[in-house]
């Protein structure tokens, strides 16, 4: 939840409603957003630009977790709130990056409300394949007035496409 002063600063930019407000938070790897959220952000905002889509505002925002990007959502008015947060660091990736969408954003929505594009950093999702996911999420998302288990993610692009494409020798036991 936020802090008083930070609802009150909020409530006080608040204007009228809006497509997309960008929360970009600490959460569990300050890492993380150190080292990805600004690339991740320039990739981005052309991909959202292209698709008509102008973000509102961005909000940096400490101690964070994910729930807070729906209350910052509801106080600006927006759409839709894409949440940059540090994911919990692994073994492999302490600066792993996740994005987080909620449609209707407002206090006490579930997981299950939020889709999720994760493992952006050097060795997981590159910043232009997740720009490209998050971007068609979001266009989908505001187009179709939903997000969670209700969007799934068919934009056919980025990882999937690199993965398991060359079949001609799967099942093919050499004689």
């Amino acid at each position: 939840m936020l802090d008083p002063a930070s609802r009150q600063t909020l409530e006080g930019r608040s204007t009228s409603p809006c497509e997309l407000v960008i929360v970009i938070g600490d959460g569990l790897s300050p890492a993380a957003i150190n080292v990805h959220a600004l690339e991740l952000v320039r990739n981005l905002i052309p991909r959202l630009a292209d698709a008509g889509i102008a973000t509102h505002a961005a909000v940096i925002a400490s101690g964070a977790r994910v729930a807070l990007g729906d209350e910052i959502g509801a106080i600006l008015g927006a759409r839709m709130v894409l949440m940059l947060i540090g994911e919990r660091p692994g073994l492999s990736a302490p600066d792993s990056l996740g994005a987080y969408l909620t449609f209707g954003p407002r206090i006490g929505l579930t997981d299950a409300e939020r889709n999720c594009v994760s493992n952006i950093h050097g060795a997981g999702l590159s910043y232009d394949e997740a720009a490209f996911k998050i971007s068609w999420l979001v266009r989908e998302g505001l187009s179709r007035q939903v997000t969670g288990v209700a969007l799934k993610d068919e934009s056919g692009g980025g990882t999937s496409a690199r993965i398991g494409n060359d079949r001609s020798q799967c099942g093919k036991s050499e004689t």
